[in-house]
């Protein structure tokens, strides 16, 4: 058997317990042929609990420290390529907006870039992609065909399969605390 890290072992433990391996108030497994859990779990579980709890107490010194641009002031630039014709389209979105570009509803959650002084830059947008439905005309409904994160360093992650149109990330538009500083020294 592989031994757990204590946050997977009581991660473990709460997913066994949702699932309703056991009974609700001694713990006790509900089931005959239930597995057992050994007697080692309930110490990780209270580890782990304990280790949750003091990352938890930090969070209020940290509260004032920035964390860069708010999610509502970013702007994801993302590029539409229409594959029948070969033309690409760059929109530009905030999280919460979306557009339609010739039969295309492109909605953008969420945009985020690692700071430029981290040694594995990558940028990413949660985006939602509907088609018009041909069939029906301009009444067609949208069917949506890809929701997920796509990366621009890393494009074959997550794609949109789709026959006609192509959306990938190109910018995620957000500034760091001491990013200015950081550029003006180079």
């Amino acid at each position: 058997m592989i031994p757990l890290r204590p946050v997977a072992a009581a991660a473990a433990l709460m997913a066994l317990a949702a699932c309703g391996m056991f009974g609700e108030e001694d713990g006790t497994p509900s089931g005959e042929d239930t597995p057992s859990v050994t007697e080692e779990a309930p110490a990780i579980a209270a580890q782990a609990e304990n280790e949750t709890i003091e990352a938890g107490e930090g969070d209020a010194e940290d509260a004032d420290i920035p964390t860069g641009t708010p999610l509502e002031e970013r702007v994801a630039t993302l590029g539409l390529l229409n594959k029948r014709n070969n033309l690409t389209v760059d929109v530009e979105l905030k999280p919460g907006e979306e557009t339609i570009v010739d039969d295309v509803l492109i909605k953008l959650a969420s945009c985020e870039r690692r700071p430029p002084w981290d040694p594995e830059p990558e940028t990413g947008a949660f985006v939602q992609v509907s088609v018009r439905d041909s069939v029906q005309g301009e009444d067609a409904r949208f069917r949506r065909v890809f929701s997920g994160w796509l990366f621009l360093n890393s494009p074959s992650l997550n794609v949109v399969e789709h026959p006609v149109y192509d959306v990938w990330v190109k910018d995620c538009a957000m500034s760091f605390p001491g990013e200015e500083a950081a550029d003006d020294s180079e």
